[in-house]
């Protein structure tokens, strides 16, 4: 088997309660549920599945082994993730106040803004270099045992994710009623969008 059974039995409850612990991708998520409603949430959340899995196999290559060795590798795609979450902050705030209405995010678009801004998040390098290879056999092949675990990761991201997201979907939608509250709804989610950025940019050099 790629992995011991006993081992993958005492990697999914961990991995269960980091997805279930409130992070960047889950304010992502919440947020683009406010502005954009539940569909391009969930796409977003699959975005974020599809960018850790990418993290994931440049673990199990060593490759992200190489990227976390030079700290200004890690600045560089610290500060695009910064400059790309406040892009999307400025975004959020130009498009003014969402309406009930309005035409939502196509799914494509979501998708890959979600997974752009975990790619962009040296965090997500450095915890699956931390966390994965605790469980890792290294008598057995990496690679295959690195993408069991970050499938594991993956799949209870975009379902804890893109329930998030759902959720605020559904509030934001019935918030956008109200003209007062839509106007709010805009500045919440550009709030949360500049938040992670703000995070993201005082995150100490590891």
């Amino acid at each position: 088997m790629i992995v011991e059974p006993l081992t993958l039995l005492a990697f999914v409850p961990a991995a269960l309660a980091l997805n279930l612990t409130p992070g960047a991708d889950m304010m992502f998520c919440l947020g683009l549920g406010l502005r954009s409603g539940p569909r391009p949430a969930t796409a977003a959340s699959a975005g974020i599945s599809a960018g850790g899995m990418v993290h994931v196999t440049a673990a199990g290559l060593g490759l992200a082994a190489a990227i976390a060795a030079f700290p200004l590798a890690l600045d560089v795609i610290r500060w695009l993730g910064v400059a790309y979450l406040l892009w999307l902050a400025r975004g959020a705030l130009r498009q003014g106040p969402v309406r009930a209405e309005a035409r939502a995010m196509g799914a494509a678009r979501a998708f890959r803004e979600g997974m752009v801004v975990n790619l962009l998040n040296p965090k997500v390098i450095l915890f699956v270099l931390a966390f994965v290879p605790q469980f890792v056999d290294p008598a057995r092949a990496i690679l295959p045992q690195f993408l069991v675990y970050g499938l594991v990761l993956a799949l209870g991201g975009f379902v804890i994710n893109g329930a998030v997201g759902v959720f605020a979907g559904g509030l934001g939608r019935r918030l956008a009623a109200s003209p007062r509250l839509a106007r709010g709804l805009g500045l919440v989610s550009a709030g949360i969008f500049a938040t992670l950025a703000a995070r993201l940019a005082l995150m100490p050099r590891s």
